[in-house]
């Protein structure tokens, strides 16, 4: 069924800003992209999904590996004992010790899953084949695996979830620009504008889009 996603701006990259814009997505490509007005006379039978804030691309998370492998995710039944948050370090390096490959692979799945909270829907790879239990969770995932540019200078330390703590604008974060007849992965995220996903204010992501599929909705 074809979807039209909504929202007071729609950021493609590459193309000019639209205000109260629209995606409408068919499968998992993008039909169009304009004026909400125009997007939905276009196509009067489709769903449509209003979100607040903006619409942009799918988002690229450059510290995949990392977040993954030298982070451990917390089960939410150990959220008393450990927190939510990813571990690393130290704390990581003591769970890893006694770490099977059972923990191992749910750490994976939630780190994955947290990414998609984050409008992640690409990720900085390649995933070799040294690690095979890796990176059959991430093509399980749906997560497009790409060849990221030098990280942005500065930002070492603790990884974190939000793509946009590495210090990059959204055309370099983006995985891919929206484009019609390209594939449909959007992050929508609760800011007035593009100017809002930048520094230390937050930036909430109230919904993904991974080839067509709403695979995050924050409730």
């Amino acid at each position: 069924m074809l979807t039209i996603h909504a929202a007071p701006l729609v950021l493609p990259v590459g193309a000019a800003a639209v205000a109260d814009g629209a995606v409408a997505v068919d499968g998992d490509r993008i039909a169009a992209i304009g004026p909400y007005e125009e997007v939905a006379a276009a196509h009067p039978a489709a769903r449509v999904r209003r979100w607040p804030g903006l619409i942009a691309p799918g988002l690229r998370q450059d510290r995949a590996r990392e977040l993954l492998t030298r982070c451990y995710h917390p089960d939410p039944r150990e959220a008393d004992e450990l927190g939510e948050l990813p571990l690393w370090g130290e704390d990581f390096e003591r769970i890893a010790v006694t770490m099977d490959a059972t923990r191992r692979a749910g750490s994976v799945r939630r780190g994955l899953q947290r990414m998609l909270r984050h409008g992640t829907t690409h990720v900085a790879g390649p995933f070799g084949a040294d690690d095979p239990a890796l990176r059959t969770a991430v093509a399980r995932s749906g997560l497009v695996v790409q060849v990221a540019p030098p990280p942005v200078p500065d930002r070492e330390g603790v990884p974190d979830l939000d793509p946009f703590a590495a210090g990059g604008d959204l055309a370099r974060t983006a995985g891919a620009p929206l484009t019609v007849g390209g594939r449909a992965d959007l992050a929508v995220l609760d800011v007035p504008d593009e100017a809002a996903l930048y520094g230390d204010g937050p930036r909430p992501c109230v919904a993904t889009v991974l080839a067509g599929r709403l695979v995050h909705r924050a409730r």
